[in-house]
């Protein structure tokens, strides 16, 4: 068996307004605060029933957010990719927009079919065509 992917770990400075920020865009929940270090998750569950769903099969992961005293200093090599699940692309970019994001420039051409932003520390994420009924076919 191999591993499973379980947890995401994101430096910062502001592990509070990251967490306000990444709650409010993936629509999950603080499961875990302590000084300089919160995780988020879809949902909490008992650690038996993590645990055996863990064993079973892939889970969503968790993010952790730590603090840390450096400065962000070049794009990130390795980011998060979001799909919309209920409404456009455009309709979820404004909306990240005013939860914090801003635009980034990672090099695009104009051409792509995601859109680049970055959460309020700058780290870069993909806002990546919308799975809702409507605007995504096979």
């Amino acid at each position: 068996m191999a591993s499973r992917l379980t947890e995401i770990s994101l430096d910062c400075h502001d592990v509070d307004l990251l967490a306000d920020f990444w709650t409010a865009a993936l629509d999950w929940v603080v499961l875990h605060r302590e000084p300089g270090l919160v995780e988020l998750g879809p949902e909490r569950r008992e650690d038996q029933e993590l645990l055996d769903a863990v064993r079973s099969g892939p889970v969503p992961p968790t993010m952790f957010l730590a603090s840390v005293e450096e400065d962000k200093a070049v794009k990130n090599r390795m980011h998060l990719d979001l799909s919309p699940i209920d409404r456009s692309q455009d309709e979820e970019v404004a909306r990240l927009l005013a939860l914090g994001a801003s635009r980034a420039d990672v090099g695009q051409t104009g051409e792509e079919t995601w859109q680049v932003l970055a959460d309020p520390e700058g780290n870069e994420f993909c806002v990546l065509r919308s799975l809702a009924e409507g605007h995504f076919t096979l």
